[in-house]
């Protein structure tokens, strides 16, 4: 079994595949304070509760976007298994980085990346809403061609309640109208589905500048709340990027 771990800012994803199979997957907070041997006990009681022994898993693949922590959960993780691979510069992922600075791309872009080119056609639009909202486009020859980056919904909406006395705290669910005499569902709809027309916005411009369709697929824990309300064709796949770390994994091992 390979155990494939994703670590953002907010929350570590993380899943144990057995072949093309997920056995689990799970969630921890990203907590900076934490020490390896916390994590580790975390990683053990999910596993125990899936009913797996950490004798099964053979190796790991770690992407992380949180540079302080990404020796604590490698260290962490060398506690179930020995062979750990980290997404840096280096290791071999199929992926031709077209950037100008390709060290500077995010593990978590390279892991999405991977995962597309692997489970879909490509050229193909990635749409990844977790702490930020970002979109990246790669070409039918796995060319990673680069993408943008935004605030994500829960810090822009977080950002507008901390600012505003007068505004609560609101549920992320689209609202049953546009406009609306009602705060909370003013501000659903300028979230949620004004989110999606930027998205929606987005997408024809990297449609536009890419030349031809592509296949659009949409990942992180957001996604659920806003692809249902945009116009575009959106393939939902929250397990782009672990799916993409297995494949990473085994292009280094095998």
């Amino acid at each position: 079994m390979i155990l494939t771990v994703d670590m953002g800012n907010t929350n570590i994803s993380f899943g144990v595949f057995d072949g093309e199979e997920l056995k689990l997957i799970s969630r921890l907070a990203t907590q900076r304070e934490r020490t390896p041997d916390q994590y580790a006990i975390d990683f053990l009681n999910i596993l125990s509760l899936h009913s797996i022994s950490p004798e099964e898993i053979e190796g790991a693949a770690l992407s992380s976007v949180v540079p302080e922590l990404t020796n604590i959960l490698s260290q962490a993780i060398k506690t179930l298994c020995n062979n750990v691979v980290i997404v840096a510069p280096g290791i071999k992922t199929g992926l031709n980085i077209a950037i100008e600075n390709p060290s500077h791309l995010g593990a978590d872009f390279v892991a999405g990346a991977v995962g597309t080119i692997a489970n879909y056609p490509v050229p193909a639009l990635v749409i990844d809403l977790g702490t930020a909202t970002k979109i990246y486009a790669i070409d039918e020859n796995n060319k990673f061609l680069g993408g943008m980056i935004a605030p994500g919904v829960e810090i822009s909406l977080r950002a507008l309640t901390n600012t505003s006395s007068q505004l609560p705290t609101i549920p992320l669910a689209a609202p049953p109208k546009v406009f609306s005499g009602d705060t909370v569902e003013s501000m659903q709809s300028g979230t949620i589905l004004g989110t999606a027309c930027m998205i929606d916005g987005m997408l024809e411009r990297f449609i536009k500048e890419l030349g031809q369709p592509a296949s659009i697929v949409a990942t992180g824990g957001l996604s659920a709340f806003i692809i249902n309300e945009c116009k575009s064709d959106i393939i939902y796949d929250n397990l782009l990027v672990l799916k993409g770390l297995r494949e990473i994994y085994l292009k280094n091992t095998k």
